[in-house]
């Protein structure tokens, strides 16, 4: 089977990276496990100025913040996972990379955010739900 484990580096990420590696009949060998991170893009009238190698190099270290500690996370409880980034929109780009790359499943946090800040942001979760199509296991 093949996961896909969204992460951004809140306290959240760190519940599903536990969840991981206590339910090892579920995400342990033969599964081939992805972790993938989005970084938000840098608004165009921003990256123009300061340029595209700045940019390049924000997004890259961005990504190395939340995804050097889950390698090591994952390496410390002895799984062999693969890690990711990208950037954009994260619901969407979520969406498309499980779509793209044949994920059976997509596993992710939920930041638990009130109804109003639902209402008014929208929670990347619910919209990976409603961008997707592959299954997607929640985790508090």
């Amino acid at each position: 089977m093949k996961i896909l484990i969204a992460l951004d580096g809140s306290d959240c990420s760190k519940l599903v990276q536990k969840y991981v590696t206590t339910h090892p009949a579920l995400f342990d060998a033969p599964h081939d496990c992805m972790a993938l991170t989005v970084v938000p893009d840098v608004p165009p009238h921003a990256a123009a100025v300061v340029g595209k190698n700045v940019v390049t190099n924000y997004i890259r270290e961005e990504a190395e913040k939340v995804l050097s500690p889950v390698r090591r996370f994952f390496e410390e409880n002895g799984y062999n996972i693969k890690t990711q980034f990208k950037h954009g929109h994260a619901p969407e780009i979520i969406a498309e990379t499980a779509t793209k790359g044949a994920y059976d499943l997509i596993v992710m946090g939920s930041h638990g955010h009130s109804a109003l800040g639902s209402l008014v942001t929208g929670s990347v979760t619910a919209k990976v739900l409603a961008y997707c199509k592959v299954p997607v296991l929640i985790v508090r």
